[in-house]
């Protein structure tokens, strides 16, 4: 399967900024062809790559003001290889973390789904977040986390994939957030699942079921959604404008099996 992926975003700096961009495809994805340009008012800017585990980040420093635009696209042939589980995995992806209050859901869970492992364990969380949430474009503010979602009962996908996260945490399984191209998405935009830790695998949980897990394909992985932004402004004065994300399966979007367990490759 070809996966043909892209990002276009423009953006209005009003006063010199240090921006970080996480819109580049993971490094552990095996890239055919790959191109990403940052341009002011026309003029080039350079571009700092720093890898943070299997995140690619992209900084630019001291941006100057102006009309900013963003290009990215890539084309990846082949699967990644199957993610890696490290030691500090199962210490890092338990903890709650700025967006998943795991600790105080904790209770809920296991009320919910004690008893419950593994796959079923996976499929049982996926399921009740997805009818549990009403999915609202707009509906949760940036700062929102797990206990905001669980009493609103609506969201969009990071939202999802928090709650989720916040659930199997509560539950003692390792779980963290991955930002994801996704062919099939509609509407289409950069996405967000969860991923959690069964039996020495990561396994792909996404309660919207808005794609198929195996055609996503991983940008960024973190704690939650604090560490996958798909852009970071530490510095200076950035608008966002217009944004159009692409992600396509060739030569068809494959079918999503839910009776089967599935890695993100």
């Amino acid at each position: 399967m070809r996966r043909v992926v892209s990002a276009h975003v423009e953006a209005t700096v009003s006063a010199t900024a240090d921006i970080t961009w996480s819109v580049a495809v993971s490094e552990v994805v095996p890239r055919a062809e790959e191109e990403l340009t940052v341009t002011v008012d026309g003029t080039k800017i350079e571009l700092e790559e720093i890898v943070d585990g299997m995140t690619r980040l992209h900084r630019c420093r001291q941006t100057p003001a102006g009309a900013l635009v963003l290009d990215y696209r890539c084309t990846v042939d082949e699967q990644a290889p199957e993610p890696d589980v490290t030691l500090l995995d199962e210490v890092v992806f338990l903890r709650p973390s700025r967006y998943v209050d795991s600790d105080t859901l904790a209770p809920v869970a296991h009320a919910t789904f004690g008893g419950k492992q593994g796959k079923d364990l996976l499929d049982s969380v996926a399921v009740w977040v997805n009818q549990s949430l009403q999915y609202v474009s707009g509906s949760s503010r940036p700062t929102d986390g797990s206990i905001q979602t669980y009493l609103s009962r609506q969201g969009v996908c990071r939202d999802f994939a928090h709650l989720v996260i916040a659930m199997l945490r509560g539950l003692n399984v390792p779980a963290r957030l991955v930002s994801v191209y996704a062919p099939g998405l509609s509407p289409m935009d950069f996405h967000a699942i969860a991923e959690a830790l069964i039996d020495g695998k990561w396994q792909v949980v996404d309660a919207t079921s808005m794609a198929p897990r195996t055609s996503l394909l991983r940008i960024a992985t973190g704690r939650d959604a604090s560490d996958t932004a798909f852009m970071t402004v530490a510095a200076g004065q950035v608008e966002l404008g217009q944004m159009q994300v692409t992600a396509i399966a060739e030569p068809d979007l494959p079918t999503d099996d839910p009776s089967m367990l599935t890695q993100l490759r």
